[in-house]
């Protein structure tokens, strides 16, 4: 049985540049870095306590090592406790903002990262 999510796979075209994105500008924090040489990949996460968290890995040498893997952005939903506070911290920080739309399920907004991924954000408190 499965009992939580551990880790998504995010394959990227700069791995420098989607870490200070999801650094600098969306306020993770890098729980690990491993590099053995051959592969290099980047743990991320809101907190280092946060039970799932993100692996940044280079989709062009991914690709090349398994060809057979979809290496499409997934689609994730994240949540914050102060919607209309992160949607302006994101706009203040040039991030590309969809607009804040109320849905039967809550309030929502998507955004980019740097390589034009998008992403939401839900209100849950």
């Amino acid at each position: 049985m499965i009992n939580k999510v551990g880790q998504i796979m995010l394959y990227v075209n700069n791995q420098d540049e989607t870490l200070k994105f999801w650094t600098e500008k969306v306020g993770f924090t890098v729980v690990s870095e491993e590099d053995n040489g051959q592969m290099r990949w980047i743990e991320i996460a809101p907190t280092k306590e946060a039970e799932t968290s993100i692996i940044l890995h280079n989709k062009e040498l991914i690709a090349k090592m398994q060809p057979e893997l979809n290496l499409n952005t997934p689609s994730l939903m994240f949540y914050s406790e102060n919607l209309d506070k992160l949607y302006k911290d994101f706009s203040d920080k040039n991030i590309t903002v969809g607009e804040l739309v109320s849905m039967p399920f809550g309030r929502v907004f998507n955004f980019a990262d740097n390589e034009e991924n998008y992403f939401a954000v839900m209100e849950r408190k």
